[in-house]
């Protein structure tokens, strides 16, 4: 979910109350926890890494305002963008483990640390693993105007025209980025990365023939499949996508192995106790399995998880260590 534009989405009250919930969170202080037992007793604000209206705050604000409903207090969203997310997550990791501060944030958080030569913070160590919140596969996208039909035709028209081949993403080190590298690698073809600032300007030029394809977010390119204007080859999940039900996977296409997404989950403070944190994680399954909430993510093309905390940690770590060696053999880095 790289499009900045579906923040549009949410309401101006929305915006307004959750003003006014930081401002109390401010002035009254969040209370420390002493365990689960009578927690939440002040409202908790939700670190989100990125500026507001972009996916990563829409996937969050999806779940939180439901969320505070089931626990009792608010949960409110404070935007801290810069570097990459590591600007909000710093701040999270550096609070009091009490419960009180939370981290939302996309799958660049484990991403980072490859790629950029130093951190703020630890990534793995100063972070207590909540819950994944939801998976946001990407679609292979080129322009109708390129002579292909599917992943197979791409791959022979690229070998058949090597230096000629770009592929666009939302920027150095980005999922799209590296889902793109993972295909140069595993196809051989002979292909440029050029990275832009965010989906739009990508897309724009994927439409206009000076990028051939582009691994995006279905939430950004699903208006241009739409319209016969962009070709989806193939989607990154491990199955197809609802959205998409005529489209193949990448294993379907003939790429086994190749399964990549953007995925947003849920952090608390490292020794945030682990009562705070299963609570935090049972309400949040519960939420994410309300029929309102789900069919709102699966409008952004987002299928929610709710994986528990152990789940989520180990899924990090699988993470790490795939996005590691694409980073490692790709030779990617951040801007």
């Amino acid at each position: 979910m790289t499009t900045q534009r579906t923040g549009s989405a949410l309401s101006r009250r929305t915006l307004l109350g959750a003003a006014a919930a930081l401002a109390a969170w401010r002035t009254a202080g969040a209370q420390p926890s002493t365990g689960a037992q009578g927690y939440p007793k002040a409202p908790i604000r939700v670190v989100v890494p990125y500026p507001p209206g972009g996916p990563t705050d829409v996937v969050g604000r999806v779940v939180t305002t439901r969320l505070g409903e089931a626990l009792g207090q608010p949960l409110v969203v404070d935007n801290k963008a810069g570097a990459s997310g590591m600007v909000g997550a710093a701040l999270v990791a550096k609070a009091p483990a009490d419960g009180y501060t939370l981290l939302v944030n996309a799958s660049i958080h484990v991403i980072n640390p490859y790629v950029y030569a130093s951190a703020p913070y630890d990534a793995f160590r100063d972070f207590e693993p909540v819950t994944q919140l939801v998976d946001v596969p990407l679609v292979l996208v080129v322009g109708s105007q390129l002579p292909v039909r599917n992943v197979q035709e791409l791959i022979a028209w690229a070998k058949a025209h090597p230096g000629q081949v770009n592929f666009g993403s939302a920027g150095n080190a980005s999922s799209q980025h590296l889902s793109g590298e993972l295909f140069r690698l595993k196809t051989g073809a002979q292909m440029q990365h050029v990275p832009y600032k965010g989906s739009s300007p990508a897309l724009t030029d994927l439409l206009g023939g000076q990028i051939q394809l582009m691994f995006d977010s279905m939430p950004s390119a699903m208006p241009f499949i739409a319209s016969g204007r962009l070709r989806a080859l193939a989607v990154t999940s491990a199955s197809r996508s609802p959205s998409l039900p005529d489209v193949p996977t990448m294993e379907e296409a003939g790429m086994p192995g190749f399964r990549t997404s953007t995925w947003y989950g849920l952090w608390a403070p490292k020794n945030t106790p682990q009562d705070v944190v299963q609570k935090l994680w049972t309400e949040s399954r519960r939420v994410l399995a309300e029929p309102q909430i789900a069919a709102q993510y699966r409008r952004l093309g987002a299928e929610p998880v709710g994986s528990t905390p152990a789940e989520f940690a180990r899924y990090i770590q699988a993470e790490a260590r795939k996005w590691e060696e694409i980073v490692k053999a790709s030779g990617a880095r951040a801007d």
